[in-house]
Order: C-alpha cells, then sequence, then structure tokens
C-alpha cells in the first residue's frame, strides 16, 4: 500500500469538469492499493495517518495532527503510485491491485478516517480526474506499507 499524504491550504478533485470533493486546510492522500495488501493495511493506514503530527503549534513546531487543527482529509484513488518504471520508458501497473479489490482497499481506508473523527471528501473510484492542490510548506510525505 502506497500513500502520498500533502498538507494542503486547499484541495479538490473534479470529474467531469465537476467539483465532486474539496477541502480547506487539511490533507490530501493521494492512495494505492498494491497486490496483496489487505483490509488491516488500510486501517493500519489510516490510523496512522489521522494521528500524524504535521501541522504547526504556536511555537511553529510540527505537534497537531489534522483532528487538532479541524482539517480536513481529501482521499483520491491512484493506482499509478504502483508504476514500475525501470525497465524501459513506459510505466507497467502489474503490482497495482485489481480494481474491485483495490476499490474495497479504498473504502476501508475512508471508513476507518471517518470512524477517527475526520472529516472526509473523496473522488470517484476509477475516474478520470481533476485534481488541484495547494500544498502547504510544501510538506509532503511518501508512506508505503512495504518499508
Amino acid at each position: 500500500m502506497k500513500a502520498v499524504l500533502q498538507r494542503v491550504t486547499e484541495a479538490s478533485v473534479s470529474v467531469d469538469s465537476a467539483v465532486v470533493g474539496e477541502i480547506s486546510n487539511g490533507i490530501c492522500i493521494l492512495f494505492c492499493a498494491a497486490r496483496g495488501d489487505s483490509d488491516d493495511d488500510a486501517r493500519y493506514f489510516a490510523q496512522k495517518i489521522a494521528k500524524m503530527r504535521i501541522f504547526s503549534d504556536e511555537n511553529g513546531k510540527t505537534n497537531l495532527d489534522v483532528n487538532e487543527v479541524k482539517g480536513k482529509i481529501l482521499a483520491i484513488s491512484q493506482f499509478t503510485l504502483a508504476a514500475q518504471w525501470r525497465k524501459g520508458n513506459r510505466p507497467g501497473f502489474s503490482h497495482a491491485e485489481a480494481p474491485e479489490r483495490a476499490n474495497a482497499l479504498y473504502e476501508i481506508f475512508c471508513s476507518e478516517l471517518r470512524s477517527q473523527g475526520l472529516d472526509v471528501e473523496v473522488g470517484v473510484f476509477a475516474a478520470e480526474m481533476e485534481v488541484r492542490i495547494v500544498n502547504d510548506g510544501p510538506f509532503t510525505i511518501v508512506m508505503d506499507s512495504r518499508d
């Protein structure tokens, strides 16, 4: 499982020019389920992200989590994070989970984020989406369950 977290001042996702999810202050998450990922992996990622202290306190130290700053989450499924890029010039995606299972893991991930008290906006699974992100910092973290 992979996720790219970006602390944002705003982010949105659109499908066919219609906004389907948007947030102001919070975290935009690009989420990828890889072959072999489990329901527990999805829950663990969500629990870890909910508690990750990436927001500044009154002293400018990153001591606050997204709940503490009343931030929101924009979670977008992005299978291309599983790209295999070393061989040739065209990336391969055979390490990405099959769509039906990947969607189930994405739903578990989003549901667990919500169970942590977070307001979660989402994209549309398997749709062509336009994502707009205003990264705050910039502050970006790459998570990989195989690390």
